[in-house]
């Protein structure tokens, strides 16, 4: 175990190789599972800012959802999460040839917002749970993300740089890197 600041980190981060392959798993992620993606309260009205730009990348059935329901929902433990259509999918999610895709990332993408999409969705599949005094960074082993595993070159946390430096901060990243550095080149020894 690693450990950043009042962070707890997986040795997975550093250990794991890790690229998403959307290709195979066809955006499994933002379909599967019991409740919709985790949400930071302060990501719900950075939503509301931004759902007239995200609406004419949705899908009929997510603005159905969205227009109901709102740009949130409560998870099983009453947290924060995006809304589901049919308590399956994601109401952000676009499809484009059988393949799901964020809605929020395509309007982003394009340019008409600055948010990227939630942070949650960012680090997949590294999970922050945090308890208080600290945090953990675990690297969230789901089947749908099967073909990713061992793709590619790099490590969980070089994979996911952009969005670890957007959560925690460049001197946080710098000091994981570092420490991420010396725990494979001490065990290559």
């Amino acid at each position: 175990m690693l450990i950043v600041d009042d962070c707890l980190i997986s040795d997975d981060l550093a250990d794991r190789c890790f690229c998403c392959d959307i290709q195979s798993c066809r955006g499994a992620c933002c379909v599967e599972g019991d409740c919709g993606a985790p949400l930071l309260e302060e990501e719900i009205p950075i939503l509301q800012r931004i759902l007239p730009q995200v609406r004419p990348y949705m899908s009929a059935e997510g603005l159905a959802v969205i227009d109901k329901e709102g740009v949130s929902a409560l998870d099983n433990a009453e947290e924060p999460c995006t809304p589901l259509v049919n308590n399956k999918e994601c109401a952000y999610l676009v499809y484009e040839d059988g393949i799901a895709y964020c809605a929020i990332e395509k309007a982003y993408r394009d340019g008409k917002i600055d948010f990227i999409k939630p942070i949650s969705c960012h680090l997949y599949p590294i999970r922050v749970d945090d308890y208080g005094k600290f945090k953990t960074l675990n690297y969230h082993r789901w089947d749908v993300c099967q073909c990713a595993i061992g793709k590619g070159d790099k490590p969980l946390y070089q994979y996911l740089e952009e969005p670890l430096v957007r959560r925690f901060g460049r001197e946080w990243y710098n000091e994981l890197a570092k420490q991420c550095q010396e725990k494979n080149e001490g065990e290559s020894k």
